[in-house]
């Protein structure tokens, strides 16, 4: 009884996706939708067969039109961080919520949202290079010191201190690489 209410709550419930694709392509168009979402299905050759059948296949595609169905077309308030956590079809509609108007979005509007993504996305990548140096930076010598130097006949030469040839065969046996580095 009690997943009887949940499906109710819930303005995706007995939605198919080709009569979702219809409301919002009949009130925003294709190329609002692709400027919004970034799907190539709605700028080459778009169409509402093609686009389902694309979205059908692919699960982060069809989540993100979801998504833009329940919070731009339907202009729901965002979702607590627990339903958010769910995919959209599975989100639950709090009581006193219901769908107001569609909200009212312009190329100029996703311009802006997408150049405020790219900075953010410049910023995090960024942050990310910052990183403690707390080890050998990729591409140090990692071998023991092995330098990769040629001897006059043409081939590699080992740096690494060895005594005699029982000593540099016994490093070859822990060394797997050691035939291809002579």
């Amino acid at each position: 009884m009690n997943d009887e209410v949940n499906f109710k709550n819930n303005p995706l419930h007995g939605v198919s996706l080709k009569s979702l694709l219809v409301e919002l392509v009949g009130h925003y168009g294709f190329e609002i939708l692709f400027a919004y979402l970034n799907i190539n299905c709605f700028k080459t050759n778009p169409s509402i067969d093609s686009s389902v059948k694309f979205l059908k296949k692919t699960d982060w595609a069809r989540e993100k039109v979801e998504v833009f169905y329940l919070y731009q077309f339907k202009n729901l308030p965002r979702a607590s961080s627990t339903q958010f956590e769910l995919s959209p079809r599975d989100r639950i509609v709090p009581e006193g919520q219901a769908p107001r108007e569609p909200a009212e979005l312009s190329l100029e509007d996703a311009e802006r949202l997408r150049e405020k993504r790219a900075k953010k996305l410049a910023e995090r990548s960024l942050n990310a290079g910052k990183r403690p140096a707390s080890g050998k930076r990729f591409g140090a010598q990692r071998d023991g010191g092995y330098s990769g130097k040629r001897d006059n006949s043409g081939a590699k030469k080992d740096n690494r201190e060895s005594t005699n040839s029982s000593a540099a065969s016994v490093g070859s046996d822990s060394d797997p690489w050691a035939k291809w580095k002579k």
